[in-house]
């Protein structure tokens, strides 16, 4: 049977339990929302499809428990995750205190060119803010990673971020002469073999 993407990205969602990384998931992946998930027990996962630079990219994403007693099974994931999502609630000051640690197993258990992203979620409850966006970008910038301020609930900069993460690791994996090209398809069978050809060429 043949596939049907072209390349398969695995995404790992952590943070502390509660910050909202099941409902972030399921926003992006069926588009819904449910208010009353219960904790993650262990570890899930979501596959998606997108297309960027004109190739179907097949992402799976796993969504992790955020539960002490789960962390040493959810650092196994670390090794073979292309790109990791730090979710911290952006109405819990404690709970943000935590990304350090986060960041720490990141750089512990991660392969070193893992793509990393923090995102602030629940930015809907801004009356109930606890954490500024400020210290967010500030973090972000601190350890280099891209940021974002997302609500499941109200669909905000869910899309983008997966996106934006899956655009960085496909522009890290293509060659560098392979970047902003356009992507043909080589095989008159239409399937499996593709090739690219620059702009200038058309």
């Amino acid at each position: 049977m043949a596939k049907h993407y072209d390349l398969l990205f695995k995404l790992l969602l952590i943070g502390d339990s509660g910050v909202g990384k099941t409902c972030i998931l399921f926003r992006f992946s069926d588009d819904a929302f449910n208010s009353s998930f219960i904790s993650t027990i262990g570890i899930d996962f979501k596959i998606k499809t997108i297309e960027l630079q004109g190739m179907k990219i097949k992402l799976q994403i796993w969504d992790t428990a955020g539960q002490e007693r789960f962390r040493t099974m959810t650092t196994s994931y670390y090794r073979g995750a292309m790109g990791i999502l730090l979710v911290y609630d952006i109405t819990n000051a404690k709970g943000f205190d935590s990304i350090t640690k986060w960041l720490r197993n990141i750089d512990e258990h991660a392969n070193q060119d893992v793509q990393k992203m923090l995102l602030g979620n629940k930015c809907d409850m801004d009356d109930r803010r606890e954490v500024p966006k400020a210290r967010g970008e500030q973090i972000a910038e601190e350890h280099g990673i891209r940021f974002f301020e997302t609500s499941a609930k109200a669909n905000i900069n869910i899309d983008v971020a997966f996106r934006t993460i899956a655009e960085d690791i496909l522009l890290q994996k293509l060659p560098v002469k392979l970047i902003n090209s356009e992507t043909v398809d080589v095989c008159s069978g239409g399937g499996g073999v593709r090739g690219w050809k620059t702009k200038c060429c058309r």
